[in-house]
């Protein structure tokens, strides 16, 4: 989805800049008045001048978790949220974190509330956190809604544990892969090779395609290495880019073996930030808003979007999520059962619980299908290799034998 920057005024009447992701600058200035903000200017960052942002807001949610904890403890034993704000600032390692904090509790102090307070270090404090901490200061259970935010981010920390862990160890095989073979190509085989030139016998066809490719790879090898970071920053524009984003998506769904992963990884978020948002007395139509902002997969995101449209017409939101056909039947089957007992947060936390194991499931499921796969594919490239090296000694040998 499009990263747009804009300028904004707040209702006291101070700058923000930030950015946001929505599907048109349209879409982006509605999303911008729907956080209480009156709009400047939306511009489109492109791949070029997107500011660069390491690790995110350097906050981690496990940071967010620790702090949630620590603070519900603090405010349950009678500290007012001036003083607790204070003891965590002092506490905090992260300096971001730690930052922020004190700025929050600089504006609670001038009589901000605290919703408002987090809100105005967006950046660092994600739009669920706040809009929990002001349905909890709505309905004075600011410590419950933090607690479940604390849940949220420990259960968004371990999916997220678990998507690193299917991708890590494929991107690392086959980076080792392609440095063994660079150094194998470009020093390795051109001094093998000379051995058998200097024979003056006649090459197998795949020793002299190898050591052609190795020549051409030693003589234009500036050329390659610009062709391989082409390709890079070619797919990381293209994956940026809507086309792109809404292929990689459908490409999730689609694959054998990660369209498994995809869609419970999808399931369980969903229905996790649901339960926890509506748990705290959030509405069905904002919550929606939120949760597709989680969603990873542009396809998801669209469908529980499409679905909040659905809900403010008073559809139920089991119907939608059913038109879609991305959602597993037990996703639809249990929304219905919540919605027609009453008892959605209970429901959807049984569904988050339920599609957290099984994206541990997939994950193994993932791995399981990727490593014969990564190793079939090395195997190929590496006995090429080493049949290049082999045929010309057979070949020696048979011509000795023949003397």
């Amino acid at each position: 989805m499009p990263a747009y920057a804009y300028e904004a005024v707040d209702k006291m009447g101070r700058r923000k800049k930030g950015n946001i992701e929505a599907a048109s600058p349209d879409r982006a200035q509605s999303m911008l008045k729907g956080e209480g903000l009156i709009p400047l200017s939306v511009h489109e960052q492109s791949f070029l001048n997107k500011d660069v942002n390491i690790g995110g807001s350097g906050v981690s949610k496990r940071d967010l978790s620790v702090f949630c904890r620590q603070f519900v403890s603090i405010i349950n034993a009678g500290v007012p949220i001036v003083d607790a704000m204070g003891m965590m600032e002092d506490q905090t390692e992260n300096k971001r974190l730690q930052k922020a904090l004190g700025e929050v509790k600089n504006n609670i102090a001038k009589g901000e509330s605290f919703a408002n307070a987090l809100r105005e270090r967006s950046d660092i404090f994600p739009a669920m956190m706040i809009n929990m901490v002001e349905a909890g200061e709505a309905s004075g259970s600011i410590d419950v809604s933090l607690d479940r935010m604390a849940t949220q981010f420990e259960k968004d920390t371990k999916l997220s544990a678990m998507i690193k862990k299917a991708l890590i160890y494929p991107i690392v095989v086959v980076c080792v892969a392609i440095i063994v073979m660079i150094v194998m190509m470009a020093f390795v085989i051109p001094n093998f090779m000379k051995m058998f030139e200097d024979l003056d016998t006649d090459l197998p066809g795949l020793t002299k395609a190898v050591m052609a490719a190795a020549d051409f790879f030693k003589a234009n090898w500036i050329l390659v290495v610009g062709i391989i970071v082409v390709i890079v920053v070619g797919l990381k524009v293209f994956s940026a880019s809507q086309v792109g984003t809404e292929a990689l998506s459908k490409a999730a769904i689609s694959l054998p073996g990660l369209k498994d992963f995809t869609v419970k990884t999808s399931a369980s978020r969903l229905a996790r930030t649901l339960a926890t948002l509506t748990s705290s007395g959030i509405s069905m139509i904002d919550a929606l808003d939120i949760s597709a902002k989680t969603m990873s997969n542009y396809m998801f995101r669209q469908a529980v979007l499409e679905a909040k449209e659905e809900v403010k017409k008073g559809v139920p939101l089991s119907e939608p999520l059913k038109r879609s056909g991305l959602f597993p039947p037990m996703v639809v089957h249990m929304t219905k059962i919540g919605e027609e007992t009453g008892d959605m947060d209970t429901m959807l936390t049984k569904m988050a619980d339920y599609y957290d194991e099984e994206v541990e499931n997939a994950t193994q499921n993932l791995l399981s299908v990727m490593e014969p796969v990564i190793i079939l594919v090395i195997a190929v490239f590496v006995g090429i290799l080493v049949g290049a090296c082999v045929m010309p000694m057979l070949s020696l040998y048979k011509g000795l034998d023949n003397l």
